[in-house]
Order: structure tokens, then C-alpha cells, then sequence
């Protein structure tokens, strides 16, 4: 073999060795990324399945039982999902939190996104502004509905006294059953509209302004900006606020109930959370809450799927 021929192949060797170098580093790499995540997403895996798998199986299996509280199951089959289609009760509590939820939402996304728009622009004591309208959502709900409790109060309340200062006597709007499930549609829209302002707020900051600056050179007005460029822009934002608002109304409004109304008057406020509170810990039917619970769960999860499947998750077209 001559000279040229072996420092030939010494070269090649070595050049293979330098193109497998990039390789190994490139396949350690990732692997020290996927067990870093693997770290990362541990806590919140373990989290979610004690917390939340563990306990939604639990409630799905206790469906089927009769429980006194006091230790006894029995094994009933589906009396219980039975019994919860001819409950007049049951009905009246989902036709409750329809209105509820109708009432909720479609306030919450249009004050939101609207509130968002606001703070964007450049205003005196903007960053205040914020504040103070984001302030309600971190004070605790409890605190929150006594307050309003206090102000909603018949004859004694603020807004009662303002109401008779207008001509409308004897108003009582926790006690009539037409005005009180208002007086919490309105009070739960105060309390959360903070929150998906900044939500919506965050997704505003994220359309490039180059949008907004081309299409003023085309002679753009607000409104043709606003339904041309940020309405479609903000699907994913409008998807979440729909999604979490939605879950979040009919299955966060125990603690206010309890507190300013109580279910009443007359169950005018008996919302299903508040329901399925009511047969568990006030008449101890946990198996028969328990399946009202397990329902209220499955309609949850077929909404977020309809949703998913409409909406396409919120993605914009161009995605």
C-alpha cells in the first residue's frame, strides 16, 4: 500500500470521527433534556393524579353506593344515576346553572377583552388602573360575598338605600327570587372580570404592531383593525377564557353561594356545585352526590371536547 493510499484512509477515519462526534453530542443532549423534563413534569404528574385522577375514580365508584356517613356501603347499581333523572330538584339546579352560566360568560369575555383594549392605550395611571381592577380577583371569595352581602342587604344595604332613594321601595335583592340570581351573576362577574383582563390583556401583546401600522396606511379604521386583525388573533386567547370561565363558573361558585345566599331564596340560587354540597354534607347522601358529581364531570368533559373540536383548539387559520 503506497503513502498516499494510507494517509488517504487516515483521513477519511478521521473525518468519520469528527461527523460522529456532532451526533453522539446531538443524541446526549437530547437525552439530558428528556430526563430533565421527565424531573420537571414528575411533581405536577404525581400532583394531578392523586388530586384529581384519584378522587374523580373515587366519586365514579361511590355513584354506585348507598352511604350513610357512618361507614356503611351498599352496593345499589345505577339507583342513584336513576334517581337523578326523575329528581325534579336535580333539574331545577341545572336549569339554574344554565341561566347562571349564561349570564356569566358572555359578560365575562365582553367586559375582559373590552377592559383589556382599555389598559392598553397609553393613559394617565395606567399601571393603577390595572390594579385596581385586578384587585377583586386575589381577595378571597368568602370576603367578597359578605361584602356585597352587606351592600345588597335589604333596607340596610347601600344599594337598597339608593334604590329607595329612586323611588323603588322595599327592594331586596338577595330576597326575591327574580333578583337574586342577578345580584350573583353580577357579583361573580365583578369578582372574575379582573382576571381575564389580564389574560386577554397578555394575548393583545403578543399581535405584532406592524398589523396594526399596515393596515392604518391602508386607511384601516378602529373597528375594521379591531374585526380584521385582533378578533381573529386572539382565537386562542378567546378559546381559553371560554374554556376556564366556563369550568370555572360551574364549578366555583360554592363558597359565594354559601355565603350570600345560601341556595335561597326559595332554591332560586341553588346552583349544581351548591347542590351537590346540599345531598353530601347537609343530608348525607354522599353516593347520590357522588353521582350527581360524576355527571357534572362528564359534561364538563364533553363540552371541552366539542369545544376543542369546533374551535380547533383556538388556532388561527394561518396555523
Amino acid at each position: 500500500m503506497s503513502a498516499v493510499s494510507v494517509s488517504r484512509t487516515a483521513g477519511q477515519s478521521s473525518g468519520a470521527r469528527r461527523d460522529q462526534r456532532p451526533a453522539n453530542g446531538k443524541a446526549a443532549q437530547a437525552r439530558r433534556e428528556r430526563r430533565a423534563a421527565f424531573w420537571f413534569l414528575l411533581p405536577d404528574t404525581l400532583g394531578l393524579f392523586v388530586f384529581v385522577a384519584v378522587p374523580m375514580i373515587l366519586a365514579i365508584v361511590l355513584g354506585f353506593f348507598r352511604i350513610d356517613g357512618f361507614g356503611t356501603f351498599d352496593f345499589i347499581g345505577f339507583d342513584n344515576y336513576v334517581r337523578l333523572v326523575g329528581d325534579p330538584q336535580f333539574w331545577s339546579s341545572v336549569r339554574i346553572t344554565l341561566l347562571y352560566l349564561v349570564g356569566v360568560v358572555p359578560a365575562i369575555f365582553i367586559l375582559g377583552l373590552g377592559l383589556a383594549l382599555l389598559v392598553q392605550q397609553r393613559l394617565p395611571f395606567v399601571g393603577l388602573i390595572r390594579s385596581m381592577l385586578f384587585v377583586p380577583y386575589v381577595i378571597s371569595l368568602v370576603v367578597v360575598a359578605m361584602v356585597w352581602q352587606f351592600m345588597l342587604g335589604e333596607r340596610t344595604g347601600v344599594l337598597s338605600r339608593l334604590a329607595a332613594l329612586l323611588g323603588m321601595e322595599n327592594v331586596s335583592f338577595l330576597g326575591e327570587p327574580n333578583l337574586a340570581l342577578a345580584a350573583v351573576v353580577v357579583v361573580t362577574v365583578w369578582f372574575q372580570m379582573g382576571y381575564y383582563m389580564v389574560i386577554f390583556l397578555a394575548g393583545l401583546q403578543d399581535i405584532p404592531g406592524e398589523y396594526y401600522e399596515a393596515a392604518r396606511i391602508d386607511g384601516a379604521g378602529a373597528w375594521q383593525r379591531f374585526w380584521h386583525i385582533t378578533f381573529p388573533l386572539l382565537r386562542p386567547t378567546s378559546f381559553f377564557v371560554v374554556i376556564t370561565a366556563t369550568v370555572a363558573v360551574i364549578t366555583g361558585g360554592l363558597d359565594l353561594i354559601f355565603v350570600l345566599t345560601g341556595g335561597g331564596p326559595a332554591g332560586a340560587t341553588t346552583l349544581l356545585i351548591f347542590y351537590v354540597y346540599e345531598q353530601a354534607f347537609l343530608f348525607g347522601e354522599l353516593g347520590y352526590a357522588a353521582a350527581v358529581g360524576s355527571v357534572l364531570v362528564l359534561v364538563m368533559l364533553i363540552w371541552s371536547g366539542l369545544m376543542f373540536a369546533v374551535t380547533r383548539g383556538g388556532r388561527v387559520d394561518n396555523e
